[in-house]
């Protein structure tokens, strides 16, 4: 299973960017980061739109997409390994999760996605998010394989 990362802007260096290559290079399954970014001063609506073009164009036809929205569902770690372990074990090719900007994703993006999944109730910078699914991603790893880094 290949696993893309499809996210509004760009890493520019630091803690942030350090923490999603640290998990990202534990992985088990090959792992690509694929930055979008509108350089247009659009607003609002036109805006998403725009990045669901520039996020769908970044990842491979019939990908699995799974875009991270506040209103998408909430797993715990063993729950979002569960669903994982599924999908290679369905034989899913090309797994894609999308992170939309500031504004989040447009409706035809969350139309088209197979699943929503949120992180939590709670707002996070899109930046950020792409460590903390790394590290998500690293950990239902790790409970497929029965190895200790999570412990519960």
């Amino acid at each position: 299973m290949r696993l893309v990362v499809a996210s509004v802007g760009r890493f520019r260096g630091g803690p942030l960017q350090e923490m999603y290559a640290d998990y990202a290079g534990r992985l088990p399954w090959p792992i690509e980061l694929r930055e979008v970014e509108e350089k247009k001063p659009l607003k609002g609506e036109k805006r998403k739109a725009r990045e669901a073009e520039l996020l769908i164009s970044a990842v491979a036809d019939g990908a699995t997409l799974i875009a991270l929205d506040e209103k998408g569902k909430s797993m715990t770690s063993p729950e979002f390994a569960k669903m994982l372990g599924q999908y290679a074990d369905e034989g899913i090719q090309n797994l894609a999760f999308l992170i939309g900007g500031a504004d989040g994703h447009s409706r035809a993006t969350l139309d088209k996605a197979d699943q929503l999944l949120s992180l939590g109730p709670m707002t996070w910078p899109h930046l950020m998010v792409r460590g903390l699914l790394a590290e998500q991603l690293y950990r239902a790893s790790s409970i497929l394989s029965n190895h200790p880094y999570h412990r519960v």
